[in-house]
């Protein structure tokens, strides 16, 4: 009979199961939506209209959209006390923080 989880969980020691927490937070935060993100930050849609200059309803359109503008992003992570960097991954190379997109967009 095959264990659950939870139960090859608790074969860790406490220990070793707060490190298994931990790391797994970590993994779970490396994958959020717009939307995630301003929950986990405690912040309402009217917080953020209110942050951003909006109506509420511009920042549900903004959360459900797929294609954003960089400029768009940066804007909503800012306003949430953010920064956002853009990491290019090739493999067999170690990730490249690309730069210089900020000042292209404003210039625009």
């Amino acid at each position: 009979m095959e264990k659950t989880l939870k139960e090859k969980l608790s074969e860790f020691s406490l220990e070793e199961q707060k490190e298994i927490e931990a790391e797994a937070k970590l993994l779970i935060a490396e994958e959020m939506t717009r939307q995630q993100l301003r929950q986990a930050l405690k912040l309402t849609q009217e917080q953020m209209a209110e942050l951003l200059q909006v109506d509420q309803g511009n920042v549900s359109r903004l959360e459900q959209r797929t294609d954003l503008m960089l400029s768009t992003l940066r804007k909503y992570i800012t306003a949430m006390g953010g920064e956002l960097k853009l990491v290019v991954e090739f493999p067999n190379h170690p990730p490249i923080n690309l730069v210089g997109i900020s000042e292209i967009e404003e210039s625009e």
